[in-house]
């Protein structure tokens, strides 16, 4: 066997399927640095980047959608249902231009997080597809009704076809797949030394007054930005490029920082329910803080995730977008768990492809 080439399919839904898979990516890479990693994804470049130390291939394709949304928290169904009927009526020429650069490029392996057609596309191309995530796309579809449960019914019969799962935390229980393994906790760690952080930024609140807002690659189009007027000593971290200036709130605006690289000096995260975020912060064991998501149902698996093993608040949307934040000022609701979550999710993961293709290779060298 030639260099190991591993082709990561991604969803085409916001930055954080991205940012987990990219932090596995490298993960794999730092361990074995002749794997050739396929980032087949339509975020940009630059986001990969941030998170893969090494070199890799950038394939911008798109085999699902996720949710049409304006911003983080608002869905267009019509629209989604529209352009997955769309894909539905097409999945056979999109499986076959993908098989077709399967096999020039000598792909031995896809790991997609979670687009349904990548086990179509590895039975078709007659390679292995594992899959790695905490939700599908039929939970969430399913979960609309009416002309979704169809929908449901096709992605679920595309996930069976998977050769097996490694079923993150926070998960639901994901049963259209027939082989299901579970791990830790995936995601990026911290790159920066907290004090050149701090001085870079000219963040001076103590940690317990800093807080991070992060709400995913797609923010949010009414940010109640007003209330940090009732906070003039504490400071706040945004990476949100539209945000007003205010003399309390620093806006980071170079893109080699990632919203993980300043957990460590925050007392506490403010997020939308997303994974990446909660798996991040819980690694790091900073506090979060999070509004509840009634029209997204991996949402309630996400935060009783959370309210297990990590210190945090859970706001209705009211409190959040109309309250003046005196949750800020509110003691913390401790873990409901004491037992601590697996943190390794990306070293099981990177692990085992590794092994495959060792095993892959001697299965070669003996033929």
């Amino acid at each position: 066997m030639e260099r190991p080439i591993l082709y990561m399919a991604i969803t085409n839904h916001g930055f954080g399927h991205t940012t987990r898979m990219a932090a596995i990516a490298d993960t794999i890479q730092k361990l074995c640095p002749e794997v050739l990693l396929i980032m087949v994804t339509t975020a940009p470049h630059w986001l990969l980047d941030c998170y893969i130390d090494g070199d890799f291939i950038h394939r911008p394709r798109a085999f699902d959608l996720g949710v049409v949304q304006a911003d983080s928290l608002t869905m267009d169904r019509a629209a989604t249902l529209e352009k997955l009927l769309e894909i539905k009526k097409n999945q056979h020429s999109l499986i076959a231009g993908e098989v077709n650069f399967i096999r020039q490029n000598f792909v031995h392996l896809i790991l997609a997080d979670i687009p349904f057609l990548a086990s179509a596309i590895a039975k078709a191309a007659n390679i292995p597809c594992w899959s790695v995530s905490n939700f599908g796309w039929d939970l969430i579809y399913r979960d609309w009704g009416g002309e979704f449960l169809a929908i449901a019914d096709w992605i679920s019969n595309c996930y069976a076809q998977c050769d097996r799962l490694y079923r993150l935390p926070f998960h639901e229980p994901m049963s259209a797949f027939t082989n299901i393994i579970d791990v830790g906790l995936t995601g990026g760690s911290p790159r920066y030394d907290a004090d050149n952080l701090r001085s870079h930024w000219r963040i001076t609140a103590p940690v317990e007054k800093t807080i991070l807002l992060t709400f995913g690659g797609l923010g949010l189009q009414q940010f109640p930005y007003d209330n940090l007027q009732h906070f003039p000593d504490w400071q706040f971290i945004v990476f949100d490029q539209s945000a007003p200036d205010l003399p309390n709130l620093v806006k980071i605006t170079d893109r080699k920082y990632r919203p993980v690289d300043f957990m460590p000096i925050c007392g506490q995260v403010v997020s939308k329910p997303g994974y990446s975020t909660f798996a991040e912060a819980t690694k790091l064991q900073v506090p979060l803080v999070t509004v509840t998501r009634e029209d997204f149902a991996e949402a309630a698996f996400l935060i009783a995730g959370l309210a297990n093993y990590n210190q945090h608040q859970i706001l209705s949307p009211t409190e959040f977008f109309q309250g003046n934040w005196d949750f800020l000022r509110q003691p913390l609701l401790q873990p409901k768990l004491s037992q601590p979550i697996a943190k390794d999710g990306n070293e099981a993961i990177a692990a085992a492809v590794i092994e495959y293709f060792q095993a892959s290779q001697s299965r070669e060298n003996l033929s």
